[in-house]
């Protein structure tokens, strides 16, 4: 048994729909600019052709469950919201063929990355890492896991509403980079594991939040996931 100079906090989990068993989670990667019209509205163009997906990743300790508070983080003036296909992988695996990407998929959730995007562009801008724009304490939003083992998600409507009024509106049709070929590329980099968790990247008409705001994202045979922006901690 081993001994620690303090108590390790809980590992990440996620809620599973249907069960009362937790998911654990390993790692948070997230997709950059997946959607092309997101990409237009950040400035940029992507060219499926010459370009691989990029990614950027959190701590799992900032991962927070769908329905919670999330107090106004500091350091930002502009945080925005993004709303996202999130894939739960249930199987490891390693420089995996396309054609058995699918295979490594247990479920899929709705998810929120949340961003200070004057921080994340002041860093882009200098060339410097996103870290302080990207990951940020609670800002890696999920909600429950619907089990869907080896299907590879294709379809289906992704919206955010904010307290009411639709900010979002897209199709998974419309992501550049599939889930099969996003696991495909990231398992040339990394020894995948159950666990492993990807945000796919978001649609376009990211924006601007504040205290009081009240977050409804959903996504067509996946789930919804809710989060209320509280006030600064002071």
């Amino acid at each position: 048994m081993t001994t620690y100079l303090w108590t390790p906090p809980e590992p990440a989990s996620l809620p599973q729909r249907g069960s009362t068993v937790r998911l654990p989670v390993h790692r948070l990667f997230f997709v950059g600019r997946n959607y092309h019209a997101h990409a237009r509205e950040m400035g940029v163009t992507v060219d499926k052709a010459s370009a691989r997906p990029f990614y950027f990743t959190k701590s799992p300790v900032h991962l927070l469950p769908g329905g919670a508070t999330l107090p106004y983080p500091p350091g930002t003036a502009d945080f925005h919201h993004e709303m996202e296909l999130v894939v739960v992988l249930g199987r490891g695996g390693f420089q995996v063929p396309l054609e058995r990407a699918h295979e490594l998929v247990h479920g899929y959730a709705a998810g929120l990355d949340m961003t200070r995007r004057d921080v994340q562009l002041r860093l882009r801008d200098k060339g410097h890492p996103w870290c302080l724009g990207k990951d940020v304490e609670g800002c890696a939003v999920c909600g429950e896991v619907t089990p869907m083992p080896g299907v590879a998600l294709n379809r289906g409507a992704i919206t955010l509403e904010v307290n009411g009024a639709l900010r979002q509106r897209a199709d998974l049709a419309d992501l550049i980079w599939s889930v099969p070929e996003l696991i495909a590329d990231l398992s040339q980099f990394y020894h995948l594991q159950p666990g492993d968790v990807i945000y796919t990247g978001t649609p376009e008409g990211v924006g601007p939040v504040a205290p009081g705001d009240r977050l409804h994202g959903r996504i067509d045979g996946v789930g919804e996931v809710e989060l209320t922006v509280g006030s600064p901690e002071r």
